[in-house]
C-alpha cells in the first residue's frame, strides 16, 4: 500500500510540472505577442511623426488658413502724366460661400429663398445643368429611366472604374430626359436653378459671386436686411474694369464666368489662383497680369469634429494691385491719331487705293526706349457697310511689312562694317543689267550714268549704289551683263547686320505676341539686290523705330518699353501711390560701326530733309525743327486680307527719322502698306512725319519727360478722347 501511494505522488507531481511548464511557455508566447504589438504601435507612431509629421501639418494648416477669393481691385493703368487709362468702377455684389459640411439640399433651400429677392439672367444656363437640376427635382423618377438590369450591368463591368459607375448611369439617365420634362422646368424653378449652378460652381470657404452685373440697390438692400435667414450669403463689392481709351494694346482681362483661359489653366492653378478669377487675356493686362491682380485674402476657419466652421478669423486682408505708369503720353497719342486717320482717309478716297486700309506711326526717345506714342489705325467696314477707323496699336509690333529704301542707311553701315565699301565712296548710279534678268534701277535714273557719293545716294534715294553694295559685300564688282553668283551666307552676312539694328529680330517690347517678320526664302542672286533696298524681308513697324533709334542714339540698340513705372494704389485718389520700381533704359547690343561711319550716314539723313536733291525736302526744308531721316517706297505683291487681290502689284510707302538732328529726342517711324496700285499717289508717309514732329513740339518738351524723371505726383484728368465701355 506504501509503495503505490508514492508511485501516485510522483505522478501527481510530474503533472503539476508539466502545468507549470506549459503555463511558462504560454506567457512567453503571450508576452512576446505583447512585446511586437507594442514595437508595431512605436514603428507606426514613430513613422507617422517623423516621416508624415510635416504632412499631416500642412493638411492641418491647409484645413485652418484658407485663402479666400474676395473681389480686390486690379491695379490702374496711367499715361507718363498720371491720367487714368484703365480704371475699376465699383459695383454691388452677392456672394455665396460653401463650407465644407454645406449639403446640396442645403445650398438648394438657400437658393430658393434668394430667389425671391433677386432676379437672375437664364438666358446662359447650360443644357448639362438643366438635365442635373430636373433629375434634382425628380429624383426617382429620373433614376427609373434607367432599369435594374442596366444600372447591374453597369455596376458588374470591370472595364468601367469603380469611380465612374454612377457616372455611367447618370449618363444613362441625362440621355433619357425628354425635350417636355425638361420645359416642365418653370421660370421659377431657373431662376433658382441660375442661383443654384453658382453655388455650387464654388470652392469651399471662398466667396463665390451669384450676382455682379446688374444688381439693383432695391435687391442689395433686401439681400442685406435677409443675410440671417440666408446662410452663407452676404453682400459685399465687386469691381468692373474700365477703360478710358479705346488703345488695343491696353489689353484686356477675362470675366467671372470666363475665368482662367484653358490654355492657361495649368499655369494659373500653380499659382495659386481660383479657375473663375479674372485674369489679363492679352496685351499689358496679360503681361504684367502678376502685378495688376492684387492679392486675395488669407483667413483661418476655427473647425468643430463635424467640419463645421464655428469661427473665422483674418489673417491678411488682401491688397489692391500695383498700378502701372506708361511711357505713352496720351494727348499725343490722341493728337497723333487722329492725324493718322486723317491722312489715312484722304488716301483712301483716292480711286487707286482700293486695297489701302491700315497706317502707323510709333514715335519713341532714342535715349530711353520709352515708346512716346503707338498708332495703329485700321479701316473696317460696320454692318451697315459704312466705313470705320478702328484701333490697330497692336499691329505695329504684330504685323510686318516690305518697307523699301527706308533700309538703306543699314545698308551703307553694313557696307563699312565689312569693308565692302568705305564713307565717302564714289559708285555710278547706272541701271543694272545682269545676264538673263531686267535692268534695275533707280526711280529717278532708269537709263543714264550719274558718279554720285554714298551720300547723295542717301539723299536721292539710289537704288543702284546699293546694289552695288551688296555685291561687294557679295566680293563681287558689277559688270553690264554679268552673271551674278552669290552664297545663302551672304545673305547671312547683311541680315546679321541689319538685326545689330533691330531689323528682323525681336525689339524686346514687353508686350506678348510680338512678330520678328518674313525672311525671304528664294535666295536668288536677284533677292539680294532686293534685300538691300527692303523689298526681300518683311519688318515690322517698332522694328524700324528702334532701327533709326540705334543710328540716332550713337550705335545702341535700345529696348523699347511701353510701361514706365510700377507704383503702390494711390491712397487718396488724388496723388500717385509710392514708386516701386522705374523701368531704366536696357542695351540690346551696340552695332559694329565706329561714331565716324554713324554721323556720317546721319549726315546723309539730313540731307534728305534739307539737301538740295532730298527725296523728303519737299516736306521738311521749311521746318523750323532740325531732323534727319529717310523715306521709303517698296513695289511689293499684295498679300493682305483680301485674298481675291491675292498677286496683285502695289506699293508700300514707309519713313524714318529722329530730331532734333544733333541731340535727338525722338525717333519715329511710319508705315503706309498698299497705298495704291498705280505708280500715282500722295506721299502721306511724308506727311505724317512732318507734321508727327511738330505735334512733339508743339506739346512743350517739359511734360515729356525721359525715363530719368519720375512722372507727376499727381492723378490728372482722364484723356479727353477714348471709349468709357465697361471690359470684364
Amino acid at each position: 500500500m506504501r509503495k503505490k501511494n508514492k508511485n501516485t505522488k510522483k505522478r501527481a507531481s510530474s503533472v503539476k510540472a508539466k502545468q507549470r511548464a506549459n503555463l511558462s511557455f504560454r506567457m512567453n508566447i503571450l508576452f512576446f505577442s505583447i512585446f511586437v504589438l507594442f514595437s508595431i504601435l512605436i514603428l507606426r507612431l514613430g513613422y507617422m511623426q517623423i516621416v508624415k509629421g510635416s504632412d499631416y501639418v500642412r493638411a492641418l494648416q491647409q484645413t485652418e488658413e484658407v485663402t479666400v477669393n474676395t473681389s480686390v481691385p486690379r491695379g490702374r493703368i496711367y499715361d507718363s502724366q498720371g491720367r487714368v487709362l484703365v480704371d475699376n468702377k465699383p459695383k454691388n455684389a452677392i456672394t455665396y460661400t460653401k463650407l465644407q459640411s454645406t449639403t446640396s439640399d442645403e445650398m438648394l433651400n438657400t437658393a430658393r429663398k434668394l430667389a425671391t429677392l433677386i432676379k437672375m439672367d437664364t438666358s446662359k444656363i447650360a443644357l448639362r445643368d438643366k438635365q442635373d437640376f430636373w433629375i434634382k427635382l425628380h429624383n426617382k423618377e429620373a433614376y427609373a429611366k434607367v432599369s435594374k438590369s442596366e444600372q447591374d450591368a453597369i455596376n458588374k463591368n470591370q472595364k468601367i472604374a469603380a469611380t465612374d459607375k454612377q457616372a455611367e448611369i447618370d449618363k444613362l439617365v441625362r440621355e433619357r430626359i425628354t425635350k417636355s420634362e425638361l420645359k416642365s422646368l418653370t421660370k421659377k424653378d431657373l431662376q433658382v436653378l441660375a442661383i443654384y449652378s453658382k453655388m455650387v460652381a464654388g470652392y469651399n470657404l471662398s466667396p463665390q459671386i451669384i450676382k455682379s452685373d446688374n444688381v439693383t440697390d432695391k435687391e442689395f438692400a433686401v439681400v442685406s436686411e435677409h443675410l440671417n435667414d440666408l446662410p452663407n450669403v452676404n453682400t459685399t463689392t465687386d469691381w468692373a474694369r474700365v477703360k478710358n481709351s479705346d488703345l488695343s494694346i491696353l489689353g484686356s482681362t477675362t470675366s467671372p464666368a470666363e475665368g482662367i483661359p484653358k490654355d492657361k489653366l495649368d499655369y494659373y492653378l500653380a499659382r495659386g489662383y481660383s479657375r473663375n478669377d479674372r485674369v489679363g487675356k492679352s496685351y499689358l493686362e496679360a503681361q504684367y497680369e502678376e502685378l495688376l491682380q492684387g492679392q486675395k485674402a488669407v483667413v483661418k476657419n476655427e473647425t468643430n469634429g463635424k467640419g463645421k466652421v464655428v469661427d473665422t478669423k483674418s489673417i491678411y486682408n488682401g491688397a489692391p494691385g500695383k498700378d502701372l505708369v506708361l511711357t505713352i503720353d496720351s494727348q499725343l497719342q490722341t493728337k497723333l491719331e487722329k492725324l493718322v486717320e486723317q491722312q489715312l482717309l484722304a488716301a483712301k478716297a483716292s480711286g487707286a487705293s482700293s486695297l489701302l486700309d491700315r497706317a502707323f506711326l510709333v514715335m519713341m526717345n532714342p535715349n530711353t526706349g520709352d515708346v512716346l506714342s503707338m498708332v495703329g489705325k485700321k479701316l473696317d467696314t460696320d454692318k451697315n457697310g459704312r466705313t470705320v477707323v478702328n484701333d490697330y496699336s497692336i499691329g505695329t509690333f504684330t504685323s510686318a511689312y516690305e518697307v523699301g529704301s527706308v533700309v538703306k542707311p543699314a545698308t551703307l553701315l553694313t557696307g563699312y562694317k565689312l569693308n565692302a565699301i568705305t564713307p565717302g565712296q564714289v559708285l555710278v548710279d547706272q541701271p543694272i543689267k545682269l545676264a538673263g534678268t531686267k535692268p534695275k534701277s533707280s526711280i529717278f535714273n532708269r537709263s543714264g550714268a550719274i558718279p554720285m557719293s554714298d551720300l547723295t545716294a542717301i539723299e536721292r534715294s539710289s537704288n543702284s549704289y546699293m546694289f552695288q553694295t551688296a555685291m561687294k559685300i557679295a566680293g563681287v564688282n558689277y559688270v553690264p551683263n554679268m552673271a551674278l553668283h552669290v552664297k545663302p551666307s551672304d545673305f547671312t552676312k547683311i541680315r546679321n547686320s541689319y538685326a545689330q539694328f533691330g531689323l528682323g529680330v525681336d525689339t524686346g517690347i514687353d508686350l506678348p505676341g510680338e512678330f520678328a517678320g518674313f525672311k525671304g526664302e528664294e535666295l536668288l542672286p536677284g533677292k539680294l539686290l532686293d534685300l538691300a533696298i527692303g523689298q526681300f524681308d518683311t519688318f515690322t513697324p517698332l522694328q524700324l523705330a528702334q532701327y533709326v533709334s540705334t543710328i540716332a542714339n550713337g550705335g545702341k540698340r535700345i529696348q523699347p518699353h511701353v510701361v514706365k513705372e510700377v507704383r503702390e494704389p494711390s491712397k487718396d485718389g488724388k496723388n500717385l501711390g509710392p514708386l516701386v520700381e522705374e523701368v531704366g533704359p536696357t542695351v540690346l547690343n551696340t552695332i559694329d560701326n565706329s561714331q565716324y561711319e554713324i554721323d556720317h550716314v546721319k549726315q546723309g539723313m539730313h540731307q534728305v530733309y534739307f539737301g538740295s536733291q532730298g527725296s523728303a525736302a519737299k516736306y521738311f526744308r521749311d521746318a523750323k525743327f532740325d531732323a534727319a531721316g529717310k523715306t521709303g517706297t517698296a513695289q511689293v505683291v499684295y498679300y493682305g486680307p483680301k485674298t481675291a487681290a491675292y498677286g496683285t502689284q502695289t506699293l508700300s510707302i514707309t519713313h524714318i527719322g529722329f530730331a532734333p538732328y544733333k541731340n535727338p529726342e525722338i525717333a519715329y517711324a511710319v508705315v503706309v502698306p498698299w497705298v495704291t496700285t498705280t505708280e500715282t499717289y500722295t506721299a502721306i508717309n511724308n506727311i505724317i512725319a512732318r507734321q508727327a514732329v511738330e505735334t512733339y513740339f508743339d506739346l512743350h518738351k517739359k511734360d515729356l519727360k525721359t525715363s530719368q524723371e519720375t512722372v507727376n505726383q499727381k492723378i490728372t484728368k482722364t484723356p479727353s478722347k477714348g471709349s468709357t465701355n465697361t471690359a470684364q
